[in-house]
């Protein structure tokens, strides 16, 4: 069976999404995949990544998460 690849509507031109990892976080700026870039999780990284989404209008962002590596943190 053929896959199709499905777009979503873009409601926001400014706006990125970041998938938050306890080892990096990916950013994504747009629909195209090459767009999508790896960023690491420490302050020099995160300067980084707001230069990029600054250099690339991004004004808003949704930030994800579905990992559970906080939880070791409850103990």
């Amino acid at each position: 069976m053929e896959q199709k690849e499905l777009s979503l509507q873009i409601i926001n031109v400014r706006a990125a999404g970041v998938d938050v990892d306890s080892g990096s976080h990916m950013v994504a700026i747009d629909q195209n995949k090459d767009n999508v870039r790896e960023f690491g999780v420490y302050t020099k990284d995160h300067q980084q990544m707001i230069e990029y989404l600054h250099t690339n209008g991004i004004t808003t962002i949704a930030m994800e998460s579905t990992g559970t590596y906080w939880a070791n943190k409850l103990d």
